[in-house]
């Protein structure tokens, strides 16, 4: 059994890595509660509503409807069956651990290289993916109900087939998506854990660092300001303008 001595400096860049990533989430929670558009991913939710409604109130609009959430299932299925093979290969990364644990460690300035710890790191990963493939596949079922319901048109549809509580059911599938994309960004502090304690620390700070320019969406100062920097364009004139004018 290791000691808490060995094992001391792996147990504090965990509790230090998961503390940033929480505190990461709970600062965009309360950001999200001041301003709603902060975030990418609630721009995406109030786009997913007001397309709902859009598309349930113009019944001309039902292939274009069909064709856009195909092209989203074919993303969750194609990360689910990402999900899947990952799951498999961690499976088969556990049964390695006496041959594999100490010589991927070679680059390591701490922490321990014991076959039991390194059990511990690949299971940590194995739910992590696990969690990503279960996200994407309630996206894929959340997805295919809506398939359905958005083709109803709004002034006939019961009121469990509003265009809001359509919309809703939507926008749980991609917050389960986003919960699987999440998942598949955990998973690369895990895996830069299994070469040491001091790589899990600098994959955690560089993933937090990325994700906070990633989940930003664009204030209106910063459209503003670009619309104002972009060069006019001279106006096109036509033949006959050219030669009226002449």
């Amino acid at each position: 059994m290791n000691s808490f001595a060995e094992l001391k400096l792996d147990i504090i860049a965990f509790t230090v890595s998961a503390a940033m990533v929480a505190g990461y989430y709970l600062f965009l929670h309360f950001k999200g509660r001041s301003d709603p558009t902060y975030t990418i991913h609630r721009v995406n939710a109030l786009a997913r509503r007001l397309w709902v409604e859009n598309v349930m109130r113009n019944p001309n609009k039902d292939v274009m409807a069909v064709q856009t959430l195909r092209n989203f299932i074919m993303g969750s299925s194609l990360m689910a069956s990402t999900a899947a093979l990952l799951v498999m290969g961690t499976l088969t990364l556990s049964g390695q651990a006496d041959n594999i644990a100490q010589s991927w460690h070679a680059l390591s300035l701490g922490g321990s290289y014991s076959s039991q710890l390194w059990i511990l790191k690949v299971m940590l990963l194995l739910v992590d993916f696990i969690v990503a493939f279960f996200a994407f596949a309630l996206s894929i079922r959340l997805a295919n109900h809506v398939l359905f319901m958005v083709n109803i048109p709004a002034h006939d549809a019961h009121h469990s087939l509003a265009p809001r509580a359509v919309a809703r059911r939507l926008n749980r599938a991609g917050h389960m998506f986003a919960v699987g994309m999440r998942a598949f960004f955990f998973a690369i502090p895990l895996v830069f854990w299994l070469f040491g304690p001091w790589y899990l620390l600098l994959a955690s700070t560089t993933l937090v660092f990325t994700l906070h320019h990633l989940d930003r969406s664009d204030s209106l100062e910063e459209l503003e300001s670009e619309s104002l920097a972009e060069p006019r364009q001279s106006p096109v004139i036509s033949m006959q303008q050219a030669k009226r004018a002449t």
